[in-house]
């Protein structure tokens, strides 16, 4: 037996009996931000007299940096500069959903905006045309952080059946994972795709092919409608990269990189430069890849369990138990793009990404200490 929370027992029918109550001319706005720690989101919601169009139709607003982490008591106001739009899938159009970026009162970023400086660094290589994929690995708890499904003395079944599984004793929570593909659908968010993965309670959903800072907006505001779907039904997504010790899996955010070049014939030759490149930075890479600088990767990359020591760089084709693996199509057809395995699952994409910009595709290689 999983706990959930005691909210998802009321009443939903009569929740929606509110819900279909018309709105008049206005319309509801909810700002979306990334608080304090770097992997939490906030969001407030306001009401506007007119249907936003664009980012451009959306005023900036402001909230309580110290109950998020982000100021202190004496200097709270921090602003929210709207960047992203999308439709709401709660409450239905014609009302929003907006991804935020966060500045202090002075204007400068908030510590947890890497948004500001990746969005820079795209601007910079957009003639390369980057897109990425990335492949947000979460586990599924009970309210009293046990994986949902999981006996409640003891372990399931070990590791095998579960993997793109069906059936009642391998796929657990499906409601959750299809409610949240439609959401992101209705949104219009990029998703790709979701699968069960090796761990009971653990599953996948790819966002992408994104182009530059569109794939940081995108894993965000998908990371939100997870949150937000599974506050629905009582239970909590973890995007912790070893949420249970012992003989299962982590979870990863795996990414997914190509340009232009990369993408035309001939193009492994532009992937071999940028594993090259990748493989004489790999300790500042992994100080990026979760938002602890490396710790939270420790406990998932151990050379076991589909990934390669932290300690040490790889690349192969088709090789899961590599840093960098080539697909075995892209080996074939000469061309296409390459996946970066290192990834933790609460990584910020717009670090990932930025970082993975700068070392492929910035000729002169700027320190990568200025992203941290």
């Amino acid at each position: 037996m999983s706990y959930v929370s005691d909210s998802s027992s009321l009443n939903k029918a009569l929740r929606q009996q509110y819900l279909s109550l018309p709105q008049g001319h206005s319309y509801q706005v909810t700002y979306v931000w990334i608080d304090g720690s770097g992997e939490g989101l906030r969001s407030k919601t306001r009401t506007m007299d007119t249907e936003p169009k664009s980012i451009a139709d959306l005023p900036e607003w402001n909230f309580d940096g110290s109950s998020t982490g982000q100021s202190e008591g004496r200097n709270s106001d921090m602003l929210l500069i709207p960047v992203c739009m999308f439709r709401d899938p709660f409450i239905l159009d014609p009302n929003k959903l907006v991804l935020c970026e966060v500045f202090k009162h002075t204007r400068e970023p908030a510590e947890s905006n890497h948004r500001n400086s990746c969005n820079k660094v795209m601007e910079k290589v957009k003639d390369l045309h980057p897109w990425f994929g990335m492949e947000q690995e979460y586990t599924l708890l009970g309210v009293d952080g046990h994986p949902y499904g999981w006996p409640r003395l003891g372990y399931p079944k070990k590791q095998g059946p579960y993997y793109c599984s069906v059936g009642a004793d391998r796929a657990f929570v499906r409601d959750i994972v299809e409610s949240h593909y439609k959401a992101c659908l209705y949104a219009g968010i990029k998703i790709g795709g979701t699968n069960a993965e090796v761990m009971p309670s653990q599953w996948e959903f790819q966002v992408g092919p994104c182009e530059g800072i569109e794939m940081g907006d995108h894993l965000w505001m998908a990371r939100f409608l997870l949150h937000r779907v599974c506050e629905d039904f009582g239970v909590v997504a973890t995007l912790d990269p070893k949420p249970m010790t012992g003989d299962w899996n982590g979870a990863g955010c795996h990414i997914n990189v190509s340009t232009e070049q990369m993408r035309e014939e001939g193009g492994i030759e532009h992937i071999e430069k940028a594993i090259e490149k990748l493989s004489k930075r790999h300790v500042e890479h992994i100080r990026v890849y979760d938002p602890h600088g490396g710790e939270d990767n420790k406990r998932r990359l151990t050379g076991h369990h589909e990934t390669a020591s932290i300690s040490d760089f790889s690349a192969g084709v088709a090789n899961r138990g590599a840093s960098i693996r080539i697909p075995h199509r892209v080996g074939q057809d000469k061309c296409g793009y390459f996946e970066d395995r290192r990834p933790a699952a609460n990584c910020d994409p717009y670090a990932v990404t930025c970082v993975m910009a700068r070392t492929c595709m910035l000729e002169e290689g700027k320190d990568l200490h200025e992203l941290e």
